[in-house]
């Protein structure tokens, strides 16, 4: 379990000098494109909100997420002008008849759509604990991709978390900050997990 606060003092976890999802560029006049280096900077920052979560029981989904964050930017690094954009770089190697940082996007947002998801239904039912909105989250999203043996390591994590008022505490000791900020976050997070959804389930996406 974290013991040390996850944020400077006077200030709340989204201080912290990382990368949040409302510095994520999307272009719109191309079509919404989502800036594909700066996408991978929030992708690592929001990995350590699960060090806030505190629990080793939330180690593979984390993993998941860091490991598909590597597909991606090994392509975007081979390949970086053919990379600025997530949509360019999902093309482009398409192109090549390889699809490995196409499908690491895919997993990715997946789990992206997981967690925010767990912290939206959270953040909108005050009475709700994490365990609770992480449970609901997870058979909304990643349970429907995983296999029965990997659904109960996932379950066991979603049973591990922390309790709602030391998670919030973590994040900040001005409360209503924190939950202002935790919602714009959340909000920018979701723009761009839907705008790269829907691209990736159109048909210049598939493989």
């Amino acid at each position: 379990m974290a013991t040390t606060k996850a944020y400077p003092p006077g200030g709340t976890y989204f201080d912290n000098g990382k990368r949040s999802f409302t510095q994520v560029s999307v272009d719109e006049s191309k079509g919404d494109a989502v800036n594909t280096v700066e996408f991978l900077e929030a992708s690592e920052a929001l990995v350590g909100l699960f060090d806030v979560l505190g629990s080793v029981a939330f180690t593979p989904v984390k993993n998941d997420i860091t490991g598909n964050i590597k597909k991606v930017r090994d392509r975007q690094l081979a390949s970086p002008l053919e990379s600025e954009t997530l949509q360019d770089l999902v093309r482009n190697e398409l192109k090549t008849k390889k699809h490995t940082a196409t499908e690491g996007l895919v997993w990715l947002l997946r789990g992206l759509d997981f967690t925010s998801q767990g912290l939206r239904k959270n953040l909108s039912n005050p009475s709700a604990e994490l365990s609770t909105s992480f449970r609901e989250a997870y058979t909304a999203t990643l349970s429907k991709f995983h296999s029965f043996l990997i659904k109960p390591i996932f379950s066991a994590a979603m049973s591990a978390t922390p309790a709602r008022a030391d998670f919030y505490a973590k994040l900040g000791d001005d409360q209503e900050r924190v939950k202002k900020e935790l919602d714009e976050w959340l909000k920018a997070l979701e723009i761009r997990v839907a705008i790269l959804t829907k691209f990736l389930n159109s048909p210049e996406a598939k493989w």
